[in-house]
């Protein structure tokens, strides 16, 4: 069976993806790399991928989603005022450092290492999720700088290069320590996402370019047509997920996704 019929098969599992991708996106404020790794993880073998390079083309084209999907988060929460363009300037350098130095780990470690680091991460962000969301006084005075910052903003590049992701968990997660309103801090987060997204796409294309027997419309480990796919249902559902979330518990939404990354990582952990 040839390319062709693959992505025909693969083409509606990849819109749903999108849809759940552009939903959790508007639901929590993140990239949705969280749906789309682990869908393409089930989806890429349609498409005659090899084991081997799955992890790779999934984290890839994750990445390459959450440009358009961030971009169009953040210049929305720009008309509201949401958005700090000083922290996204401060960190921008270090983030692009360290996303360099996720996909530069990501080329020297296997598919199934690459499976495993993300299982083991995404079950690290399950305890965020599953945790209470904190109260009261900021625990952080301020925002990082400095040392703290490149340590940080690098670390955030680093992790989130490695599991596809926007990095707007992180993100968040360090503005409302710092006493960031939420809203500011997703907002923001989103903006993250794109710089972080740029240079890991980039990175994946690159460690990629040389490896043969990509599947059909791969341009190194970032396949087009399912970015495509992807981007098209995801930029559609992202509204459904912010309106969705004005009218469900945040403690519930938490727990909820908390669950949903419990399960992932542990299939992850699993399956490879």
């Amino acid at each position: 069976m040839g390319d062709w019929h693959f992505l025909f098969y693969a083409i509606p599992a990849l819109l749903l993806a999108g849809a759940g991708a552009g939903f959790a996106a508007g639901l929590f404020g993140i990239g949705g790399g969280f749906v789309v790794v682990p869908a393409l993880i089930f989806i890429l073998p349609l498409m005659g991928v090899t084991p081997e390079q799955i992890t790779h083309i999934a984290i890839g084209t994750s990445l390459a989603t959450i440009i358009f999907t961030s971009i169009r988060a953040v210049q929305s929460h720009a008309k509201r005022g949401s958005v700090d363009f000083d922290v996204l300037k401060g960190w921008a350098p270090w983030v692009v450092c360290g996303t360099v130095l996720g996909a530069w780990v990501a080329d020297i470690v296997t598919g199934s290492q690459l499976a495993l680091i993300f299982g083991i991460g995404v079950l690290g962000f399950a305890v965020y999720f599953l945790l209470p969301a904190r109260k009261g006084e900021p625990v952080l005075a301020g925002m990082p700088v400095g040392a703290s910052r490149a340590g940080i903003a690098g670390s955030l590049g680093a992790i989130s290069a490695l599991l596809g992701i926007g990095g707007g968990t992180l993100t968040t997660l360090v503005m409302t320590l710092g006493g960031s309103p939420i809203h500011r801090a997703i907002g923001t987060a989103a903006g993250m996402g794109a710089i972080i997204a740029v240079p890991g796409t980039i990175g994946f294309l690159i460690i990629g370019w040389s490896v043969p027997d990509l599947p059909f419309g791969s341009i190194g480990y970032v396949n087009l047509p399912a970015t495509l796919a992807i981007v098209a249902t995801s930029v559609l559902c992202a509204p459904l997920g912010v309106a969705t979330a004005h009218h469900l518990s945040p403690s519930v939404l938490r727990s909820v996704f908390g669950v949903y990354l419990v399960l992932v990582g542990v299939m992850m952990i699993a399956k490879f």
